[in-house]
């Protein structure tokens, strides 16, 4: 039989192989964007006064926007690369950390939410990278509810005094986001648990893949795993 016959290990012919993707894409470059802008939004809300709250809660938002782009960029584009799957959720998880704890070293946050909060994140980060060679565990509504009602609560504290709403609003939406953060936090462990356990088809089922193995669309982040 020919070396280049099909069943060889060949390429069926006519089709290539993908190029992969490169460091330097879109993606990334939005995902080094929001780690840069953790000091300049630090820097703003330390800086005090309404127009450096109102800066700074503009570059929260920004930031938090790139979070929503590179991964849905990186997913569509086929920009997924091992950079982007160590350095998005360390964005992530830098940004939401220095909002917290200096909204704590303001004063304006009680130190206990912001320890079980981060807390809770960098646990799973942690996990995350413990079962990656296992699989990826599809995203879950609730996971995408926390990221929202984080981003939203930390949006209200950040506003200046004289644009904020009665304080127990912003305290109810952090509440509630704190209820979420980590009750999606043990339904993680749980799936972790399952997926590190489990045979090839829980597996399977974590990664949110099909019997043929098309994976499903569960990562979130810069290619990175799903924040359940």
């Amino acid at each position: 039989m020919p070396a280049d016959a099909p069943g060889q290990g060949s390429s069926p012919p006519g089709r290539t192989s993908p190029p992969l993707p490169g460091l330097v894409n879109i993606a990334n470059v939005l995902t080094v964007v929001r780690i840069l802008l953790v000091p300049v939004f630090v820097v703003c809300l330390f800086a005090g006064g309404t127009g450096w709250r109102l800066a700074a809660l503009a570059t929260f938002v920004v930031a938090s926007v790139t979070d929503l782009l590179d991964g849905r960029l990186a997913r569509s584009r086929g920009l997924v690369t091992d950079f982007g799957k160590i350095a998005d959720p360390i964005a992530d998880k830098a940004l939401t950390g220095a909002a917290l704890i200096s909204l704590t070293v303001l004063g304006e946050l009680p130190g206990w939410v912001t320890a079980l909060i981060l807390i809770r994140e960098v646990g799973v980060t942690v996990l995350r990278f413990v079962v990656i060679r296992r699989g990826v565990i599809a995203a879950s509504q609730g996971g995408k509810l926390k990221t929202l009602l984080q981003v939203a609560a930390i949006c209200l504290y950040i506003l200046p005094a004289s644009l904020s709403p009665p304080a127990w609003v912003r305290e109810v939406v952090m509440a509630v986001a704190v209820v979420v953060t980590l009750v999606t936090g043990v339904d993680y462990v749980v799936r972790a648990v399952r997926l590190y356990r489990g045979p090839a088809g829980a597996r399977s089922a974590a990664n949110g893949t099909s019997g043929n193995g098309t994976a499903a669309n569960g990562t979130s982040g810069n290619g990175g795993g799903a924040d359940g």
